[in-house]
């Protein structure tokens, strides 16, 4: 075989991950692919940190409780995060067994205004 061939350069050097990739995925996880906590995890529940993360958090843990000083969807996280939603979900597990976020339902349609109230205030805004 030549000196150039691939096989030979790899041999000796330490082998790099790539950032998205399966093994780092495992390693982040623990190798799981559910959260510990029973609580459902739907991809739009909604997460909402308790507080700053703080030394010694995993990066993405860290960057969850930073971007959900505000409530975000699991599916919101997964994307800002670029990372699946399986692994998502078992990161935020880990959150809320730690007692670091909580979880919230989102809005049911009950909540939300009646169609007449909203021509309401639609037709007041109009008259101004």
């Amino acid at each position: 075989m030549s000196d150039g061939d691939s096989s030979d350069k790899d041999r000796g050097a330490p082998r790099r991950w790539a950032e998205g990739g399966p093994e780092r995925l495992y390693v982040v996880t623990g190798g799981r692919n559910r959260p510990a906590e029973r609580v459902a995890l739907d991809l739009v529940a909604l997460i909402v940190a308790r507080g700053a993360p703080g030394p010694g958090a995993h990066p993405e843990q860290a960057a969850i409780l930073r971007m959900c000083t505000n409530p975000l969807s699991v599916a919101e996280i997964s994307a800002y995060l670029s990372l699946p939603a399986s692994m998502v979900s078992v990161l935020v597990g880990d959150l809320i067994d730690g007692g670091q976020v909580e979880v919230r339902a989102p809005a049911s349609a009950a909540a939300l205004p009646q169609a007449a109230v909203l021509e309401a205030v639609i037709d007041g805004l109009s008259r101004i």
